[in-house]
């Protein structure tokens, strides 16, 4: 064998520190508080976290240590392996060079429990038994309820009601580790209720879900909210994907030119390129960085940059963000984990520094991409991760046209295994794009909070 497919890390190369880029981005805007409009402080955001995930979501410390606890959980998946593509390259015919970060092989399947672990451990250390959260596809919701189950801790999920139909074996994973999975909105809280008055078949939103999730953590002392993307010390957790990545390019004796990773609210995108654009910005190689997001949902590409809340009902602080209004619902597509109306700050942030660019795919190339991807290395991807699939292999068929050997890297997020009727609908014919509305997308960004601004 001469040709090289995989890289891999032993596990005393499991980083030992999160890598903040907040420490390499000034004047980043502050998180505001909706009464005041004063920046949020640790003791605001402390009736919903332990004080260490405060500290560490308003840090802009570069370097933020790994407990040894959290990294000996993550040995059990982590490093997770570089693959270099070589079917892929070959069906495509492309002189690039495609690698992929595979997060799919965690207990979970995908890379969310890099920052649930995490986020478990704390509130354990913090004496909290009870945990609030929301989930689109379930893989956050799934990753959750491992960590709860690891460290002890009852969860509660509130599901996007759309995921909930679609992607059963989800709720029944999530229940298999212990936690209540509720399809959302739902009658147990005064945002759901809301909702489900004024339209009694919504089908259900990221911000809506937060909404419920957040609702319960505020109202009982004894739970805590965990999130799944969009804020800081998400994508600080996250930065252990990147950082590996970074390692396993030099044992390839290689180095990307172009990182792309899909897009929801931010959590596997910046996990895998923060380092790359942190290692750009303190005087290292240049990366070209693509955020590939959904048509359906396109956050960053059709978005208002502005401050606006992370949920439906405005109960969180304000974020300065691409978003699409908080009241956004989008439409059922089937990457449920990129169903988000807002981007994660540090990713907005990073796109106005001209760090990153964005381009939004339509779900059936999507799926298109998955299936080539599938039938070329074998995997079958997450929907959400197709996203990051089909840019590269359009990048990739760039470097065809041009006769061009750069480097892409890409970030398979999680495996497919739960989401097989989608792949059943296009095999099928039946799977169909779907459009948002545009009168609903002005609807929803004319009610921004009235600190919002371009």
């Amino acid at each position: 064998m001469t040709d090289q497919i995989k890289y891999l890390l032993d596990e005393k190369d499991i980083p030992a520190t999160w890598y903040n880029l907040a420490a390499d981005l000034p004047d980043l805007p502050p998180l505001l508080h909706p009464g005041t409009g004063a920046p949020i402080t640790v003791d605001d955001l402390t009736p919903i976290m332990p004080k260490i995930v405060a500290e560490q979501e308003l840090s802009r410390e570069r370097e933020i240590e790994i407990p040894e606890p959290v990294r000996q959980i993550y040995a059990q998946w982590r490093p997770s392996p570089l693959f270099r593509a070589r079917r892929l390259e070959r069906a495509l015919d492309t002189p690039a060079r495609i690698y992929y970060k595979y997060e799919g092989g965690s207990p979970a399947g995908s890379h969310k429990p890099n920052t649930a672990i995490a986020q478990a451990f704390y509130n354990h250390e913090a004496g909290i038994r009870k945990l609030a959260t929301e989930t689109g596809a379930g893989q956050w919701g799934s990753s959750l309820s491992l960590a709860g189950a690891l460290f002890n801790l009852q969860v509660q999920v509130y599901m996007v009601k759309v995921s909930f139909h679609q992607k059963p074996y989800r709720r029944l994973l999530m229940e298999t580790y212990g936690a209540r999975c509720v399809a959302s909105p739902s009658t147990e809280t005064e945002a759901g209720r809301k909702i489900l008055a004024d339209d009694p078949d919504c089908t259900g939103s990221l911000g809506i879900a937060t909404s419920e999730a957040l609702e319960v953590a505020m109202n009982d002392p004894e739970t805590n909210y965990a999130g799944g993307s969009v804020l800081n010390h998400v994508l600080l957790h996250q930065s252990v994907i990147g950082q590996e990545a970074i390692a396993q390019f030099a044992l390839a004796d290689d180095y990307p030119d172009i990182v792309v990773g899909c897009a929801g609210g931010g959590s596997n995108l910046g996990g895998l390129t923060f380092p790359f654009i942190g290692a750009r910005l303190r005087g290292g190689p240049s990366v070209r960085v693509i955020a590939a997001e959904p048509a359906a949902c396109p956050t960053l590409t059709r978005g208002m940059l502005a401050y606006d809340f992370g949920d439906t009902a405005g109960l969180t602080p304000l974020l300065r963000m691409h978003t699409l209004g908080h009241t956004f619902v989008p439409p059922p597509f089937h990457a449920g984990g990129l169903r988000y109306h807002g981007m994660a700050p540090l990713v907005s942030a990073a796109m106005s520094a001209d760090l990153l660019e964005a381009v939004a795919v339509e779900q059936t190339a999507c799926f298109a991409a998955g299936i080539q991807f599938a039938r070329s290395e074998g995997i079958v991807p997450a929907p959400e991760s197709t996203h990051a699939i089909s840019a590269a292999i359009t990048e990739a068929l760039r470097c065809k046209e041009e006769g061009r050997s750069e480097a892409i890297l890409f970030g398979l997020s999680g495996h497919g295994h739960f989401d097989l009727a989608a792949y059943e609908a296009h095999l099928t014919g039946s799977l169909r794009d779907e459009s948002f509305s545009q009168a609903g997308l002005d609807a929803a960004l004319a009610q921004l909070p009235a600190l919002a601004d371009a």
